[in-house]
């Protein structure tokens, strides 16, 4: 019995999944997905292609190439996120290039901002002070 056509979300997943990573189900339901729909295939390769520089690090000798197939290709909604990266493309390409993030940071901020926000309206920043420096 042929797999069903997957949800929207399912196929979201299809895409953005290494391909090694797929059950043979998933991955029969990808190539039914890429023969049926000519875009879907294309915003695989291009989804794909972008992934692996996230995951190598190639962004330095990658990013144009693959920003020139996107303005060539068909999918607004590709084009829309290349447009969003030309607009700050250097830190596009030094987040996919150099290893140092602010991702630890990032995580204390959120983690700050939560504690903040349990205490509005309840106690002032004594009991806030000792609430974040506990919390670390």
């Amino acid at each position: 019995m042929a797999p069903a056509l997957p949800t929207s979300r399912q196929a979201a997943f299809l895409l953005l999944c290494r391909p090694e990573k797929l059950c043979i189900e998933e991955q029969e339901q990808l190539s039914k997905l890429r023969l049926i729909h000519p875009e879907v295939d294309q915003a695989y390769d291009l989804v794909q292609q972008f992934a692996r520089m996230l995951r190598t690090r190639t962004g330095a000798q990658c990013l144009d190439p693959w920003l020139d197939q996107v303005e060539h290709s068909n999918l607004p909604e590709l084009q829309s996120f290349a447009c969003g990266i030309e607009k700050d493309k250097d830190a596009v390409r030094a987040g996919l290039t150099w290893r140092i993030n602010n991702g630890m940071v990032e995580g204390h901020v959120t983690k700050l901002k939560l504690i903040k926000r349990q205490g509005y309206g309840r106690a002032g920043f004594p009991l806030l002070q000792k609430r974040v420096l506990h919390a670390l």
